[in-house]
């Protein structure tokens, strides 16, 4: 037999590939084993077989054999055995995969290379997976792309747009998949805009991948004009870029045009999924529209519904007030998460059942569900609107020790609302001071708020200097302030801040209710007369409180001037947008049926009496979600306990 000692590896006709070296030996022991044996075939069979069949242990028993013959089966039959690895977490056997491919001086193919470097990314071996594709001697699209996209998806974002850079002055042009991934990558609007500008010149602006991405990140840094421009141009749509731009606006408090979206999909024929309508639930959620959120309850019951749209129903239910929902859908869930527990938890402690949520918490902690940062937090908040001092006290203080959380900005400020609100200011005052996180104007403005509940004047100033500090254009700190000096009959100062406060041009938001009649938004905004009914409705509220004086009622006229963060100050009490909303829910809704409003400011003193003696009095359930809280008036009682 002739040798040809310069020949590069030959490869068996089928799967196999054998060295020069492997041939020499074979020839130097012809007469033990014959050159044409039918073993490494039998074992590249087997290989081969036990790949397909994902027989990991097989395989790598096969693997072994033809690493000690060097015998090497083709690219496709490592890919299959690298994806077994990758089923089975299987990271030393990948890397032995690894090893042999390239072992003898094997070169494997480019494709070969890509799959082994996906592995590494899988696996989180971001360094091997750089590793490997440094020593590439030829690098396509795809082991470009894997790796932006695996900087991308650890948060390394600077990484991924140098790879970009470099992936285009080596001359390989990016495919959608590599835009989609850059997309996650861009760390503001300037570098989004520029990575736009290249996708339209590629001609791959038109792609549903990366127009989806582009309008998730559009919308993610605030930017929904641009966003839904983006979707309009689109020739033709899917269900993924439906759900792109419908989550994009609800996602960013935009729940009407949500809503205006889905019904849009709804008429070019699209059927929503579970992802549609886990957005349209975050829709219906910021509106606080309950009976929208029912109809899409309804639509949700055709699915085997998975935990994220589980979560957002309950947190839809909570967020509108409708606790009995809220408690049925809880109970139903064969799957809860942290998630779950949390959104109950908070739900319960926001609509006014604190010692409720206490007691969720403790069942939370005893069926092994670890508490995160949120739910503790609403555990703190349950506790300082109920006044529970000492409990509040001790799971702030075991947060760190007990749950390994170290307390935020916003578990301060729940202490802060806590202490403050029993009077224990120089103890709310402390612990600001001693905040690791610094204080910001949240946290001050909650110690001005108990100082406004004890009328503690020199505490209020310098409370409310700290906050103008971190915040100068804060109107309803200027108000509050001023309403302070008014409670204690300091006018000159009342004046005084109210001078400050034209003369800086700071002007406050005007109170605005909403409530839903009949799949219809209704609005009432102070000194607006807009609305249809207005006279009708204007008549109507002022016998309701003549009616009203008769059990007792007295206007509260220092709400007049006094104004947290409420209506105008100089407008009569009458006109305060929550009491026509409440006023209108009663003349158009039919009997027993709950008035819901939502409205943007803290809602008055003043007010709140009216509605709790006017749900007493026409014996109708009336809940007022504002931005603190839900107040929950039936039978002349709150559901705070007239403590918010």
């Amino acid at each position: 037999m002739k040798l040809v000692s310069n020949c590069k590896p030959k490869f068996i006709p089928g799967i196999a590939a054998v060295t020069v070296q492997s041939l020499l030996h074979i020839h130097q022991q012809a007469q033990a084993i014959p050159l044409r044996s039918t073993l490494p075939n039998t074992q590249l069979d087997n290989f081969t077989a036990a790949c397909y069949r994902r027989d990991l242990s097989a395989a790598m028993k096969a693997l072994s054999f033809m690493q000690k013959h060097q015998i090497w089966a083709d690219s496709v039959t490592y890919s299959e055995l690298i994806k077994c690895c990758l089923a089975r977490g299987a990271v030393q056997e990948g890397k032995l995969v690894h090893k042999h491919v390239f072992s003898a001086g094997y070169q494997p193919k480019t494709f070969l290379i890509n799959t082994l470097i996906n592995m590494y990314v899988k696996f989180n071996l971001l360094d091997e997976a750089r590793e490997l594709f440094d020593q590439m001697p030829e690098r396509n699209v795809v082991s470009w792309t894997t790796m932006i996209a695996a900087f991308s998806n650890a948060g390394m974002k600077d990484e991924a747009m140098k790879f970009l850079v470099f992936m285009l002055r080596n001359g390989v042009r990016p495919n959608m998949f590599t835009y989609s991934s850059v997309l996650q990558a861009c760390s503001g609007l300037p570098s989004l805009r520029q990575i736009h500008c290249n996708i339209i010149k590629a001609g791959l602006d038109s792609d549903v991948f990366v127009r989806s991405a582009l309008i998730d990140n559009y919308s993610m840094w605030g930017e929904l004009p641009n966003a839904l421009t983006i979707f309009n141009e689109m020739e033709t749509r899917d269900l993924i870029v439906w759900n792109s731009v419908i989550g994009a606006f609800a996602q960013n408090s935009d729940g009407d045009e949500a809503l205006n979206l889905f019904k849009r999909m709804k008429r070019c024929g699209f059927l929503a999924d579970q992802s549609t309508l886990t957005s349209v639930l975050r829709a219906c959620t910021g509106l606080a529209l309950l009976e929208l959120g029912r109809q899409v309850h309804v639509h949700v019951l055709k699915y085997n519904r998975d935990l994220i749209l589980s979560n957002a129903l309950l947190d839809m239910y909570c967020k509108c007030g409708s606790m009995e929902d809220a408690r049925f859908e809880f109970t139903r869930m064969k799957h809860k998460d942290v998630i779950s527990w949390s959104t109950m938890i908070i739900g319960l402690a926001q609509n006014g059942f604190s010692h409720e949520a206490i007691e969720m918490f403790q069942v939370m902690i005893s069926s092994d569900t670890k508490p995160n940062y949120i739910t503790l937090l609403g555990v703190l908040f349950a506790c300082s609107h109920a006044g529970l001092v000492d409990k509040g006290r001790s799971y702030f203080q075991s947060m760190e020790k007990v749950f390994g959380i170290k307390p935020g900005r916003e578990h301060y400020g729940c202490m802060v609302d806590l202490l403050g609100r029993a009077g224990k200011l120089n103890e709310a005052v402390e612990l600001i001071h001693n905040m690791k996180p610094e204080p910001d104007a949240v946290t001050w403005r909650t110690l001005l708020g108990a100082c406004r509940i004890h009328r503690n004047m020199d505490l209020a100033a310098y409370a409310a200097k700290r906050v103008l500090d971190l915040d100068p254009d804060d109107a309803g700190t200027y108000i509050l302030l001023s309403n302070i000096y008014v409670n204690t009959s300091r006018w000159e100062d009342a004046e005084q801040v109210r001078k400050i406060m034209k003369d800086n041009n700071v002007r406050k938001e005007p109170g605005c209710s909403w409530i839903e009649v009949d799949k219809q938004i209704h609005a009432f905004v102070l000194r607006d007369s807009s609305h249809p009914n207005i006279d009708e409705i204007t008549r109507k509220l002022i016998q309701y409180v003549q009616r009203l004086r008769g059990v007792g009622y007295v206007p509260d006229t220092s709400f007049v001037l006094h104004d947290v963060e409420g209506e105008q100050m100089e407008d009569p009490l009458l006109y305060h947008s929550e009491k026509l909303a409440i006023v209108y829910g009663l003349m158009a809704l039919t009997k027993g049926k709950t008035v819901r409003i939502r409205k943007n400011l803290r809602i008055c003193g003043d007010c709140h009496l009216f509605a709790k003696l006017l749900a007493q009095m026409e014996d109708r359930n009336i809940v007022i979600r504002d931005p603190i809280r839900y107040h929950h008036f039936q039978g002349g009682v709150c559901s705070c306990g007239d403590y918010w």
